[in-house]
């Protein structure tokens, strides 16, 4: 919105956006403001744009069809400083935000997300994010996954992945009998505290008050040079493997985290600063569409020589490159230095997005 005036002259964007585009100019901001506070701001239109995100990981899993979903949930701030409506203070991020809950695979698309006011719990909505990517997957992958912090320990989360026949690995916050069912392993070992850190595992049932059944509970015990206390972590789950393999899969979680940080550092998806929730809701989504088309590009459009560039260096050194235009009667020429993205590399990119196109119909 704020480069709307600039990008509407760009050449390249006008040829981007087709129509009368390239021999006038693309949309104003005014124009596009419209658009987004007043058309998609309807709710049909908002739930649309809420659906979308899922439907272009659909179609990228026709070209890389998956046999094994992992979803990981999780929420984050959005600051916010001004009237915003929906906006409300968060005592555990310490300012006044919203609060989006996100789902991502572990290819790092973003499933799908939801503005929620600054000051509801971090699972509040889950289902109503959730049960829509569950049911895209219904019957279309062998195995899926979730993976949520101590925020989705909630038995109705574990209800409704049983029910559905997910695998999930949950973190549980600790409590009394937790830690009495591993007591033998908080005592301190005997002899020389060691010089590295010291790992044990155990698995166990166990039932809280506001569950329907018991279920398996795993926990490691770390015992760090230098420390008094040991650090303990539930996890609980409906797994079958070892406990130090459930702690594995459960601590990739972490690259949804970094999913989040991508997000804002490179899409910049916390700047909402319209007055009214329903037009902030639509720009999260128009950046969450925003993250994916940055994230497909990464890995489907990029060569091995790319693969530790993060969103952000793909944004700096490929789409905001500088280049000269050269407009001729026929066709335009965008003259590109090779100090970002060499020649060798630009070619391997246009290569594997044409390899990308759709086959012609013969029909």
């Amino acid at each position: 919105m704020n480069d709307a005036d600039r990008l509407c002259r760009d050449p390249a964007i006008r040829w981007v956006v087709g129509g009368k585009a390239p021999m006038d100019r693309a949309a104003s901001a005014s124009q596009m403001g419209r658009f987004e506070t007043e058309w998609l701001a309807r709710p049909e239109n908002l739930a649309a744009l809420a659906d979308l995100p899922g439907q272009w990981v659909d179609a990228v899993h026709q070209r890389r069809p998956p046999r094994t979903i992992v979803l990981d949930m999780d929420s984050s701030e959005s600051p916010t400083y001004g009237e915003q409506e929906g906006s409300a203070y968060n005592g555990h991020f310490g300012c006044t935000c919203y609060h989006p809950l996100f789902v991502f695979n572990q290819l790092g698309d973003l499933e799908r997300c939801a503005l929620r006011p600054g000051n509801v719990h971090s699972a509040d909505g889950w289902r109503a994010v959730l049960e829509p990517v569950v049911a895209r997957y219904r019957g279309t992958v062998k195995r899926l996954y979730y993976r949520g912090d101590a925020a989705f320990a909630n038995p109705e989360i574990y209800e409704f992945l049983e029910a559905e026949g997910i695998g999930y690995a949950i973190r549980l916050p600790a409590n009394r009998v937790l830690q009495d069912k591993i007591g033998h392993l908080l005592k301190r070992p005997v002899g020389r505290p060691p010089q590295e850190v010291r790992r044990y595992y155990s698995s166990f049932s166990y039932r809280a008050g506001s569950w329907n059944q018991p279920r398996r509970v795993v926990a490691k015990v770390e015992w760090h040079p230098g420390e008094l206390y040991p650090r303990v972590g539930f996890i609980v789950t409906n797994l079958v493997r070892p406990a130090e393999r459930v702690v594995a899969f459960y601590n990739h979680r972490g690259t949804c985290e970094q999913y989040i940080k991508e997000g804002k550092g490179a899409i910049k998806w916390t700047r909402l600063s319209c007055r009214s929730f329903a037009a902030n809701a639509v720009r999260l989504q128009l950046h969450a569409l925003a993250y994916n088309l940055g994230n497909f590009m990464r890995t489907l459009a990029m060569p091995k020589t790319a693969e530790p560039w993060s969103l952000t260096s793909l944004r700096e050194k490929l789409i905001k490159i500088g280049a000269k235009v050269v407009s001729h009667g026929r066709y335009v020429t965008f003259q590109m230095a090779e100090v970002a993205a060499p020649r060798q590399m630009f070619a391997e990119i246009l290569s594997l997005i044409a390899r990308l196109r759709a086959p012609p119909d013969l029909a």
